[in-house]
């Protein structure tokens, strides 16, 4: 990531080196999913209960009813999903990115040279978002079970004996099948997919662009602790900027089914919570999101570099 596109495409053409990223960011992923699962519970469990006044409550509550494991419960289905998410996330990226970059060569009238034709902060916006709507298609199912899991009661009363089951149990008829079921939640899903990119992509490309200028260094000079440190500090603008669509995404994909059914759409979820919470409702786990998403952007960006660093 801290290579400039020049650095980059001079280890080979597109598709090698949409190879590279897709790669590198499935390595990404894995590191991603084991930093950041016990935050991910804690903060599932705010979203979606009033059982717990706080994250140490719930937390403490977790550990004390359902042992230390219960912070990694539904690990597996984003073990297998996260990596291929934040490979596509990676690769769809850089992909619009060069995209961008041919196109702003063209309407200049030159030949395109990769890194010469830099981008605005709107592009990189723009390219982030784009990643974001791609991973959608995976992210939204693979984030669903793991909720569903997540939120499930312990022990006997458990409703998915795991990820297949539950997806078994998701596309049934009853569930309303793949696309009421399984993809329940999928339009707001892609609203937070698309902002929530373009803010992290467009964080990090900021902060990476302004350390580089301000210290007349190349980008792939900028030190492996900065390119962790940004990637973290692009983690939390990341949340800031997508969070309300967050919690409604979690409140959709933990509802019941048929009678129990609270939420008929995107639309009547933001309704209902706006009504009995306020803006606050909106809000609820963001402690724990925050806490979490330094060190998990943070590893997901460093082993990202460090894996493209490592192949190139």
């Amino acid at each position: 990531m801290a290579d400039s596109a020049a650095d980059i495409e001079a280890h080979g053409g597109g598709g090698l080196q949409t190879a590279k990223d897709l790669f590198s960011g499935a390595v990404g992923g894995i590191a991603q999913v084991l930093i950041g699962q016990p935050f991910d519970i804690v903060k599932v469990r705010l979203q979606t209960s009033t059982a717990y006044p706080s994250a140490l409550a719930a937390a403490t509550s977790i550990y004390k009813n359902e042992g230390a494991l219960a912070f990694y419960k539904g690990t597996l289905t984003p073990l297998l999903g996260i990596g291929a998410c934040v490979s596509i996330q990676f690769g769809a990226f850089h992909s619009a990115r060069r995209w961008l970059e041919q196109r702003r060569a063209g309407l200049s009238g030159g030949s395109f040279t990769p890194g010469v034709h830099s981008l605005s902060y709107a592009e990189y916006y723009a390219a982030g978002a784009f990643a974001g709507v791609a991973n959608s298609v995976i992210s939204g199912p693979i984030e669903h079970v793991r909720i569903r899991l997540q939120t499930q009661p312990h022990g006997a009363a458990r409703l998915y004996s795991g990820p297949w089951d539950c997806v078994r149990k998701l596309t049934a008829p009853a569930a309303g099948g793949v696309a009421r079921g399984l993809y329940r939640g999928e339009a707001v899903t892609v609203l937070r997919e698309a902002q929530a990119y373009g803010v992290w992509f467009l964080a990090f490309e900021w902060l990476m662009n302004a350390d580089a200028e301000r210290n007349g260094i190349a980008r792939k000079d900028v030190s492996s602790w900065k390119v962790a440190f940004y990637g973290g500090l692009a983690g939390e603008a990341l949340w800031l900027g997508s969070y309300p669509l967050d919690v409604v995404k979690s409140k959709m994909q933990t509802d019941g089914f048929g009678k129990d059914q609270r939420y008929k759409t995107m639309r009547d979820c933001f309704a209902q919570t706006w009504r009995a919470e306020g803006a606050r409702g909106f809000w609820k786990g963001i402690g724990p999101t925050l806490l979490r998403a330094m060190p998990v952007s943070a590893g997901t960006f460093a082993v990202v570099e460090a894996t493209m660093r490592a192949i190139n």
